[in-house]
């Protein structure tokens, strides 16, 4: 049996999707189930149409706190590879922007972990966005509805 995998990558480049989850499948020891979410820029946003946005880290940060939410949720589910890609710098609307990856033996757990990775992805990894609209150039936080998704995992536990 294989020690269980972690791939985190923060990038300014593109990714290929295909590419990832091969290198999950190669990984997953014969896991019986992959999990994959690949997230894009949206055009539209609450203060209107986007056409931009810059994201920001400080990679020692980005990287410990990206490693921490892979731990826990190991903590939660029997997990085989894992795989983070975060996208930074300029990005415009329909470009893809974050992909997560779970390997399990079964179905659920990879499914549960993946949403429990993206839900604090969102809320707890330290990236800082600004978008760029027909409003003009906002900082974004965390939305209210995403913040309490992650509470309600805390309050499962």
């Amino acid at each position: 049996m294989k020690q269980p995998t972690t791939f985190i990558s923060i990038q300014a480049h593109d990714f290929d999707h295909a590419c990832v989850y091969a290198k999950i499948q190669k990984n997953a020891d014969s896991d019986g189930a992959i999990v994959t979410f690949t997230g894009l820029v949206r055009e539209l946003t609450e203060r209107g149409n986007l056409h931009y946005m810059t994201l920001e880290h400080y990679p020692e940060m980005t990287q410990k706190s990206l490693m921490n939410i892979c731990e826990q949720a190991r903590q939660r589910w029997p997990l085989g590879a894992i795989n983070i890609i975060h996208r930074i710098g300029k990005l415009t609307p329909d470009e893809q922007i974050v992909f997560v990856g779970v390997s399990s033996k079964h179905r659920k757990a990879a499914f549960a972990a993946t949403e429990y990775i993206m839900d604090f992805l969102k809320t707890k990894a330290p990236f800082w966005k600004k978008e760029v609209s027909s409003e003009g150039e906002f900082w974004v936080q965390a939305k209210l509805s995403d913040k309490q998704k992650a509470d309600d995992w805390l309050a499962a536990n």
